[in-house]
């Protein structure tokens, strides 16, 4: 198959799930680009709006062909710059049809706005187009206020719905959870994304006795990752008497503001690349989060799958809840994330290795590659 895949958002805006299951279509032997608008703005990142380059161009970001462009947004013009977007992205696509000809499928991520513009291709050049979602009602209620809403955009986004030939939310609990939106009157498959398992691959860890506890947190220093809630719980647990150490990574917590939040045991390490991650978490013995909302976070998979158990809030949906391997906690609660950092501290019974293998079950590149393979293949022949 040749297949292009349009994100909604990419680096240096996040979005390397896109990147990932591109990886893991290629792996199976199918063509498979990206095709990249980024919406950069002046608020967010002020180096990237002015530094990032201002002309169309192809790159290749491991292995894969990425047609790129940034677009340089206006502050507080929403529907001018979402027009603007969409008419980008249509336009590059005209030059890919022209360079690389016509694919079979096109795979957006996220309706918000690669859906909205996958539909509108479809309708012009006649292909298919499935909708992976990743977004959460959280995050749509900050631009369409609480729902029900009559905000412009959601009669766009229903229609890319309905038009897909396969909605794939990466959780089936976010089915449910943006209906007050976009109501559930759509053909849907909930898929994970998928993770490096080669890379996240288990390592045994030093035995326990005789030093100190590590735990780690990955996560960027926001109100919705709840570090508010898990620095009091730290530090509950220490002043009971508990030997831990908190590692902390993630953008802005090598900031001022979250520096003025330390306490003892604590060492924060920044924002790290990849191998950075995978190195923190083979010296740690264990991953808390404590976030207020979540879709499904990646992080947690990585975790598990290099062999570590984790502690989470009671927002991450019911697939990561890998049992043995995932102890859960009410959402902003100081005192019971506290308890359960203790519990880990003492269990020593979790099979880790077998923990591994079921997140690879899950979330490796070959599974959920092959589960996209089939849905893509069902796509093409029924349209």
């Amino acid at each position: 198959m040749h297949i292009l895949e349009i994100p909604s958002f990419f680096p240096p805006y996040g979005g390397l799930f896109c990147l990932d299951q591109a990886k893991a279509l290629k792996a199976l032997g199918h063509e498979v680009r990206i095709l990249s608008n980024v919406q950069l703005g002046a608020t967010i990142g002020l180096r990237d709006y002015f530094v990032q380059p201002y002309l169309r161009y192809e790159h290749v970001m491991d292995g894969i062909t990425v047609y790129q462009s940034y677009q340089r947004g206006l502050p507080c013009v929403i529907r001018y710059n979402v027009n603007r977007w969409v008419n980008i992205v249509c336009s590059m696509f005209d030059d890919y049809v022209q360079k690389y000809g016509k694919p079979d499928i096109l795979h957006a991520h996220c309706a918000k706005w690669a859906g909205y513009v996958a539909m509108k291709i479809s309708e012009k050049y006649g292909i298919p187009y499935v909708i992976s979602e990743h977004l959460s009602k959280l995050l749509f209620e900050k631009e369409f206020g609480p729902a029900p809403s009559d905000a412009w955009q959601i009669p766009m986004l229903k229609a890319c719905y309905h038009e897909a030939k396969m909605v794939m939310p990466v959780a089936e609990e976010l089915v449910d959870n943006i209906a007050c939106y976009f109501g559930k009157d759509y053909r849907w498959m909930a898929i994970s994304n998928t993770i490096d398992t080669q890379y996240f691959c288990y390592r045994p860890r030093a035995p326990r006795e005789g030093r100190t506890f590590r735990f780690c947190c990955l996560a960027n220093f926001w109100p919705l990752k709840g570090y508010d809630v898990l620095i009091p719980a730290f530090q509950q647990l220490r002043q009971s008497g508990e030997d831990a150490e908190l590692h902390i990574a993630g953008r802005d917590t090598d900031t001022k503001a979250f520096r003025a939040q330390f306490a003892s045991g604590m060492k924060v390490h920044g924002l790290l690349d990849k191998a950075g991650v995978r190195q923190l978490l083979y010296e740690c013995d264990a991953l808390v989060l404590a976030s207020r909302s979540e879709v499904q976070p990646l992080v947690l998979l990585e975790a598990m799958s290099t062999g570590i158990p984790v502690i989470a809030t009671d927002c991450i949906p019911q697939c990561l809840r890998i049992e043995g391997g995932c102890t859960i906690v009410p959402i902003d609660d100081v005192e019971a994330l506290s308890r359960a950092m203790a519990q880990v501290m003492t269990n020593q019974n979790v099979d880790v290795e077998r923990l591994s293998e079921q997140v690879r079950a899950l979330a490796s590149p070959q599974v959920v590659g092959m589960r996209l393979q089939t849905i893509f293949g069902e796509a093409i022949a029924s349209h």
